[in-house]
């Protein structure tokens, strides 16, 4: 299946006692979908995983899928450090009716390219679903290299990467080697226009939550060959790409998102709010871009 151009892994909306707001997260979700978003990743690590529990997962699964319908792919973060633990995820997720489901390199254990491989492989091989592998070596301390790549795109139903490893070079590697319709995603959105560039398919984005239609309009020119044009929505749209991460990842998001009328809430511990210099600074970034 095609999982499209442009996904936005979605946060995870919280209330003020920081439980679970299932309700803003269909008005979320509404708002990715009208605003140039095919799909989403629900309960990625931008929605927070390491902090949501298997129960509130499995109800965010739920609720994003019967609000977006066939309107956008919903793609189920199940990824962990665990193979068992991501498995045992994968089929209750399957069975609550998502598109897809993303897997994570395992953080902290450091394990060898061929645990990699054989975490994967046990995944993929629990649920028919299509899965995206995402590797983060910035997150997670392990690379995961394209020969291993090339291993996994042999599995019938791992069809997809989300690329983080900010290096064009293994990145030019992936296209040299995977099969023509391997689909690779940048996994940072200020690389969006350059892996495009080298064949790769869309993006995976942070920023498509408030800035989603003028990246429409970056992905659609470039798709339609008017390269100068993308180019020029790449520069436009770069401070936000970049400033979006002056503190922790989703805690500028989140904030942000108010300027849209979606109240986000806080984030769990050891993550904390944005601080005033923070909050100032975004604010002048988003109305500088939206200028």
């Amino acid at each position: 299946m095609s999982f499209g151009k442009i996904l936005t892994a979605m946060v995870t909306p919280m209330n003020e006692r920081l439980e679970v707001d299932y309700e803003e997260a269909r008005n979320l979700s509404l708002h990715l979908i009208e605003h140039g978003n095919d799909g989403i990743v629900v309960a990625g690590t931008t929605g927070e995983s390491p902090t949501i529990t298997t129960e509130e997962k499995l109800e965010l699964f739920k609720v994003v899928k019967e609000t977006v319908g066939s309107r956008a792919v919903v793609i189920a973060g199940i990824g962990s450090n665990t193979t068992d633990g991501s498995v045992a995820l994968a089929k209750k997720a399957a069975g609550v009716g998502v598109d897809a489901l993303m897997a994570v390199v395992p953080y902290y254990n450091k394990p060898s390219q061929e645990g990699l491989y054989q975490h994967f492989r046990t995944i993929a091989n629990a649920t028919p679903l299509p899965m995206m592998l995402y590797n983060i070596p910035g997150r997670c301390s392990t690379n995961m290299l394209p020969e291993t790549v090339l291993r996994l795109s042999e599995i019938p139903n791992i069809t997809a990467l989300k690329e983080a490893c900010g290096m064009m070079d293994q990145v030019s590697e992936l296209k040299r080697i995977l099969p023509e319709n391997f689909a690779i995603y940048s996994g940072d959105d200020s690389l969006t226009l350059p892996m495009l560039a080298l064949g790769c398919t869309g993006i995976v984005s942070v920023a498509g939550h408030v800035i989603g239609d003028e990246m429409r309009s970056m992905v659609d020119a470039w798709f339609a060959g008017d390269t100068q044009t993308a180019l020029k929505w790449h520069l436009k749209l770069l401070p936000m790409f970049k400033g979006m991460f002056v503190t922790t990842n989703p805690v500028p998001v989140k904030y942000l998102l108010k300027h849209h009328g979606i109240n986000a809430g806080g984030v769990r511990l050891p993550l904390v709010d944005a601080i005033e210099n923070e909050k100032t600074f975004l604010d002048d970034l988003y109305r500088q871009i939206k200028a």
